[in-house]
């Protein structure tokens, strides 16, 4: 922040503003408050840049940006560390680049990408030639991180009478209730709900941007779930075929047409399944529409884990190649489930609608405490019961 800082009060010395619109997103009230508190944020706003609330803001959709139709072609160049196509602003024809906060500083001032500030001169006020000095700045606060406002309210010490009200027509905010614990059985004939084909992130698994102010209902906000996967049957994103009714559709309607059905479902994946961010969403939402596995290549290992603090069963095939027996229209039973121990594979049994069966071998990294989990129906269910 202190480089980005000496380039604007480079710019401000010869009395030029930002070209583009420049945005500043502190990430918590502690950098907030030190950047106030050694006037970073003065040469900003003077030069016309816009700072935001300390949160996470574009670099998870939550923009209400105005400068561009949605639809329409443009590029933003942001320091945030993702720039999936719509994750900024919800516009799938922006490009996002990512560069540092210098250089994002200095292209702003410059108001085009061909500018490059070790070679390049801007025009001051009066319309002469001027260089960027290179950036400097300190590598940490010389009087320390200021931490800003304390806004922690502790709960009561007795928070047995404390009743959580939530208006019931809200579509922004409901209460959770407690998932089934599991039945004690195997599960039988799941039915394939999809076959994702390539990289599937928690972006696609659970999309950002608009989609967040849906984060306190989790009904509404299951209305994502994969809805930016590509089917392996048919090359598309958010559109499967419900073996109920022999139709296509989306993703979440399928997901729910089954589970008013009583149908139990599993999703199979490819490699490193759910990697970015860590997004508990990605795990509630297949859970909340009657999931019961998600069968993968591989995960990323902390999409792995909160899928089992839901009550899911996240496996990977001990046979890789295993993922091209997975046709349209299967059914998957897991068996083992009555004996499920850690390091000990569960078994998998594919029924292809030509009534022929694949068998193989499921692995999973469930610990004992994980175990309990599972058999209780969540990680919260667990922590109730104890």
């Amino acid at each position: 922040m202190t480089r980005s800082a000496s380039i604007v009060r480079q710019a401000q010395s010869k009395g030029i503003k930002f070209k583009s619109l420049f945005t500043i997103t502190p990430g918590s009230e502690q950098i907030r408050a030190t950047m106030a508190r050694d006037g970073l944020d003065k040469p900003f706003s003077e030069m016309g840049g816009l700072v935001l609330a300390n949160a996470c803001g574009p670099c998870i959709g939550q923009w209400d940006r105005q400068d561009v139709p949605k639809g329409e072609k443009n590029t933003i160049v942001t320091s945030y560390n993702r720039n999936f196509t719509g994750r900024n602003d919800a516009n799938p024809n922006t490009h996002g680049f990512v560069a540092s906060p210098e250089i994002v500083t200095a292209l702003a001032l410059a108001g085009t990408l061909k500018f490059d500030p070790e070679t390049d001169s801007l025009l001051d006020k009066d319309g002469k030639p001027f260089k960027l000095d290179s950036p400097y700045g300190d590598e940490l606060p010389a009087q320390g991180f200021d931490p800003g406002e304390d806004t922690y309210q502790p709960p009561p010490a007795d928070g047995s009478a404390v009743a959580v009200d939530v208006d019931p027509d809200s579509n922004r905010l409901e209460l959770l209730t407690p998932f089934q614990r599991w039945d004690g059985n195997d599960y039988h004939d799941l039915q394939l709900l999809i076959k994702v084909k390539g990289k599937c992130t928690t972006d696609h698994i659970s999309a950002a941007g608009p989609w967040l102010k849906f984060r306190g209902h989790l009904n509404n906000i299951s209305n994502n779930f994969l809805i930016t996967a590509v089917n392996a049957e048919n090359g598309e994103m958010n559109q499967i075929r419900n073996e109920v009714t022999g139709e296509f559709g989306p993703v979440p309607g399928t997901a729910r047409d089954y589970k008013a059905n009583g149908i139990g479902w599993v999703v199979v994946g490819d490699e490193n399944y759910g990697e970015g961010s860590s997004r508990e969403h990605a795990a509630l939402e297949p859970r909340h529409l009657g999931g019961k596995a998600v069968i993968v290549r591989s995960f990323a290992r902390i999409h792995e884990t909160n899928l089992k603090k839901q009550g899911m069963l996240p496996l990977t095939f001990a046979n890789p190649a295993d993922y091209d027996k997975i046709q349209p229209g299967d059914k998957i039973s897991i068996l083992g489930l009555k004996s499920f121990a850690p390091g000990v594979p569960l078994k998998g049994k594919i029924t292809h609608k030509d009534g022929s069966s694949d068998e193989i071998s499921l692995n999973h990294t469930f610990n004992e405490n994980q175990i309990g989990w599972f058999k209780a129906g969540s990680a919260l269910n667990k922590m109730a019961e104890v």
